[in-house]
């Protein structure tokens, strides 16, 4: 088996530097950091530990190669030329679930499926001397991604993408992932001795990734993994000492403040189904509550939230008195540190300040700002000591 592969965690776009800091805490080295995705080294182990415990990746590729290819003929004879036969075994369903092409003079996706798919299939017809290929072992799907005509090929080892983790069965509308959620609190420098409170908690997403950070539970230990039937690559084993070793570090015993809101009383009770799927309900405090009356008596919170922003059109005249009602409320909250996303341009102009920092960040095809109203630090002997 080989030692050492290079592996590609793609992730939200300007949330890079937040994935490169969980994958160095795992103690993996990085090998580069583009936009969108964190390639960095690891062995079998990696993969599944990487796969369990990174909060804010949307899913592990294990590179195959990389090649450089202006037409299709480039494009399937540098294909071939890779060592498909380290990775693919004889009897394994594979094909290319996914290619995307940026600045490129190659941008049909399914041409670049095609001829990707025909090109390994060529190679492996002569490795393994047979002229037709079963596929009825383990599956395989091989992703592509084509910048300025450099076409990067890997394997998915994840299967479905890492933000499902398990919890989730009831959404509210226009749901924030639990990718972005994760990756937005880990960059706040809020720690589980403080408050948290999402006024617009929809189906919980923020208050329950922050309640698996405070408990220390590993996002992925709860589901299954494509790459779990690679025996050729990774054995099984791997898989249950990454889930043995999430299990030993979980401490949902610990004492938190998080809380979520919501107007409607339907959604808050999704919200609750949800914390209970994900073992964390006796760590939140959800509400059917108002964003007008959002109060606490303890300074020195956060708010972490995910605002509606007009999503439909006739919503969008009912934004300025809402983002008004915001401001009102942040400017009750003595000390508070306030975090906003949304996507409305006008949010800092009603809720009536200019955010400390402000963070383009792209959720799916929508671009969004992190608007980040940072608050003092509380004084130390308050903080108590973070292991």
């Amino acid at each position: 088996m080989r030692e050492s592969f290079e592996l590609i965690a793609p992730c939200h776009f300007g949330l890079e530097a937040v994935l490169k800091r969980e994958i160095t805490d795992l103690g993996y080295e990085i090998s580069g950091v583009e936009d969108g995705r964190v390639n960095f080294w690891g062995d079998a182990e990696a993969i599944a530990i990487a796969n369990v415990f990174l909060r804010s990746a949307e899913r592990i590729l294990l590179k195959v190669g990389a090649v450089h290819a202006e037409t299709f003929d480039e494009l399937f004879e540098r294909v071939k030329a890779l060592e498909w036969e380290a990775y693919l075994p004889v009897n394994a369903k594979f094909w290319v679930t996914k290619a995307t092409s940026v600045k490129s003079k190659l941008f049909s996706p399914s041409d670049i499926q095609s001829i990707v798919k025909k090109a390994i299939v060529e190679r492996l017809k002569g490795v393994y001397g047979v002229s037709w290929f079963a596929e009825d072992g383990a599956s395989y799907p091989i992703r592509i991604f084509l910048m300025k005509d450099e076409a990067v090929i890997g394997l998915d080892t994840t299967g479905e993408s890492l933000h499902k983790r398990g919890y989730r069965k009831l959404t509210a509308k226009a749901p924030i992932s639990e990718t972005l959620a994760a990756a937005l609190i880990l960059l706040t420098p809020w720690k589980r001795d403080r408050i948290l409170v999402d006024p617009f908690c929809g189906s919980g997403t923020f208050p329950i990734e922050a309640a698996l950070m405070a408990a220390n539970i590993a996002p992925g230990m709860n589901r299954s993994f494509l790459a779990e039937s690679w025996d050729n690559l990774i054995p099984r084993k791997k898989w249950y000492d990454a889930v043995e070793e999430a299990q030993d570090l979980i401490d949902d015993s610990v004492q938190t403040d998080i809380q979520g809101y919501d107007i409607d009383g339907e959604v808050i009770k999704a919200a609750r189904a949800n914390a209970k799927l994900a073992g964390v309900e006796h760590l939140i405090h959800f509400q059917r509550r108002p964003v007008s009356e959002l109060s606490h008596p303890k300074k020195y919170g956060f708010v972490i939230t995910n605002p509606p922003y007009g999503e439909r059109i006739e919503d969008r005249e009912h934004l300025p008195g809402l983002y008004r009602e915001i401001g009102q409320a942040f400017a009750h909250l003595d000390s508070w540190s306030e975090y906003v996303i949304t996507a409305y341009e006008d949010a800092e102009k009603y809720i009536g300040k200019k955010a400390d920092r402000n963070r383009k960040i792209y959720n799916g095809m929508i671009k969004t700002y992190f608007y980040q109203f940072q608050g003092p630090r509380p004084p130390r002997r308050e903080t108590g000591r973070q292991d």
